[in-house]
């Protein structure tokens, strides 16, 4: 009789064992698992970090936008706004008929066909200028000084660059990447683009999600082409037939010589 009643209570404390090693293991199981979901978590929150764009605010509005003046030979295309400020609109030596969009003024002067705005130009400029802090102020660059500044034939995939010298453009380069891909470009020198290069779009990229945070002047060479967002500390030029998609958003001047600058969609 009590041999029967013994082997259940062995049977009973075995699956009392098992389940307790079973529920051990489940249990480290979750741990592990958690730990997968928060490392995953984390790899995806620092992306989204990385590749954040640029809110240039009422700048956006702008194809070009100067606080000291904008200047053109005859004739240059312009498809997109444009104004200065905090400089008098009579800066503004563009003909009507080289703009298809708004002129916009602080006052009175400037082309026939301006509208003035003064308040509006005001948060523009102030836009730009916070945009441009933003941009430089990116920290842990994917590529830095990449070719030494001097970036010819490469192909510049999304992220951040940044070069502690001037960038040269001496033959044409590709940006490569998705719709909703982004690029931000920190240039603490010169950016200068040499004549007849191109910068080509591929894969989806689009003109409206580069942005060039350059430092020093900006100048693209006769009859180039160039695609993104100029946030400039200082002047940008182009030349004879240069011709953009994006926008020049400069803290000084922007001078044009029968160019194209096209607002990018």
């Amino acid at each position: 009789m009590k041999r029967n009643l013994f082997i259940p209570v062995i049977a009973m404390l075995l699956f009392i064992s098992i389940g307790g090693c079973q529920k051990e293991q489940d249990n480290a199981t979750d741990t592990i698992l958690t730990s997968a979901q928060s490392n995953i978590s984390e790899r995806i929150t620092s992306n989204l970090v990385a590749i954040k764009g640029v809110d240039l605010g009422v700048a956006g509005n702008f194809a070009i936008l100067s606080k000291t003046g904008i200047t053109s030979v005859y004739k240059s295309t312009i498809t997109g706004d444009i104004g200065t400020s905090p400089i008098t609109g009579a800066a503004m030596v563009v003909s009507c008929g080289e703009v298809t969009g708004n002129v916009f003024s602080v006052d009175a002067a400037g082309p026939a066909c301006k509208t003035t705005s003064a308040t509006m130009l005001t948060a523009a400029i102030g836009d730009m200028q916070t945009a441009y802090t933003n941009a430089a102020g990116r920290i842990n660059p994917d590529f830095l000084n990449l070719g030494a500044g001097t970036i010819g034939g490469k192909t510049l995939t999304p992220g951040l660059y940044k070069w502690t010298s001037s960038v040269k453009i001496p033959t044409d380069i590709a940006i490569a990447g998705g719709p909703n891909d982004i690029w931000i470009f920190q240039v603490a020198g010169t950016l200068n683009v040499s004549s007849g290069v191109r910068v080509t779009l591929s894969g989806g990229a689009q003109a409206k999600n580069i942005i060039w945070q350059v430092s020093d002047a900006v100048t693209f060479g006769t009859t180039s082409h160039f695609e993104g967002v100029i946030l400039g500390k200082t002047g940008i030029h182009l030349k004879t037939g240069a011709s953009i998609n994006g926008r020049l958003l400069a803290q000084t001047a922007a001078t044009l010589q029968m160019s194209t600058v096209t607002e990018p969609q």
